[in-house]
């Protein structure tokens, strides 16, 4: 569905975001609030599509340590097998002497071999047992030096560690209303500076009866720059005469099929280079009539401030101006307490 809302002209329109206009082409968010793009490629190949050196950095720790033991556990059962296919007799000082328990010391035979540990009882005697121990333990040193390159550089990746709240709010502000939301840097001893963000709307638009398109307009802020990133940042987009969303309802939004695309970048001091950072908030990630609660206070000396990043997403309900207060009449039962 899109809007048939007039948009004011004055609004800064930016054709320059990546994602095109044709509204029909497009299914679900742009972005995720996780920053990834909302896309899958199709039409070559999956080996030509993927590459498992970036898959490997970009995924989360658990997965990543998950994907490490379980290829030293499948790479050790083939060797495992190779050398059950060759006979125990290959090999030399296996005391065990039913079939499990020798599957279970070539396995342990394996491991050595991959790791090059080498305890010493069990040695390959035969031909093809020096041949498979001689494959498993170049791809045992080829395997640890890929692992170590994979640790080294998810520990080298420069990461902004900024954490959004889950929610943007129409809020009042200096007699009118804003959208805003914040995040915060939440790593101790980690703050950006020079910190730029640029944020974007897209809106599904109707325009003299055509076929719906996306339009994208550069929403204007009350401040798009700080120098220091040391605690939170409330980011406003007054709702003014130049505002893209002058006299939106809630209704409005969701017909628009509005979405906000979020981009931060900052200088890293840690890594001394750049980093940033996208999120996204759709219409219904947008609250109207409430305000965010203060997320930090003194501490008990009086000698330090307390930033309490589990407020990061906390918000009460707050009368809108008399402008907006048609805005909250058009809300569903979701969007009021």
């Amino acid at each position: 569905m899109a809007t048939h809302k007039h948009i004011n002209p004055s609004s800064k329109s930016n054709d320059d975001t990546g994602f095109g206009t044709n509204a029909s082409d497009y299914g679900g968010r742009f972005i995720n609030r996780d920053g990834s793009f909302n896309l899958r490629k199709e039409g070559i190949s999956l080996m030509a599509r993927y590459d498992i050196y970036h898959i490997m950095l970009n995924m989360p720790r658990w997965k990543f340590i998950t994907t490490i033991f379980i290829f030293y556990f499948l790479a050790n059962l083939v060797f495992t097998f190779l050398y059950w296919l060759a006979g125990s007799e290959q090999l030399i000082g296996i005391v065990a002497t039913t079939p499990w328990a020798k599957f279970k010391e070539l396995f342990f035979f394996s491991t050595e071999t991959f790791t090059t540990v080498g305890y010493g009882r069990v040695n390959p005697l035969g031909d093809t047992a020096n041949a498979i121990a001689s494959i498993e333990a170049v791809s045992g040193f080829l395997s640890f030096a890929i692992a170590t390159g994979l640790i080294y550089g998810r520990f080298a990746k420069p990461k902004s560690y900024l954490a959004f709240s889950n929610e943007a709010l129409i809020s009042p502000f200096r007699g009118k209303t804003a959208l805003m939301f914040r995040f915060a840097s939440y790593k101790e001893n980690h703050a950006l500076t020079d910190v730029e963000i640029r944020v974007t709307i897209g809106l599904q638009l109707r325009e003299n009866g055509g076929e719906p398109m996306f339009k994208f307009y550069s929403l204007e802020l009350e401040r798009s720059r700080v120098d220091n990133l040391p605690m939170n940042w409330t980011v406003v987009h007054p709702i003014d005469d130049n505002s893209p969303l002058l006299g939106f309802t809630y209704e409005d939004m969701k017909n628009a099929d509005v979405e906000l695309y979020v981009l931060v970048r900052g200088f890293d001091d840690v890594y001394s280079t750049i980093v940033q950072q996208r999120t996204s908030y759709i219409y219904n990630e947008i609250i109207f009539g409430r305000k965010f609660v203060p997320m930090y206070h003194e501490s008990d000396d009086g000698k330090t401030t307390i930033l309490e990043l589990h407020k990061l997403h906390d918000h009460i309900k707050v009368p809108l101006g008399a402008d907006a207060a048609a805005h909250a009449k058009s809300l569903p039962d979701i969007q009021q307490d």
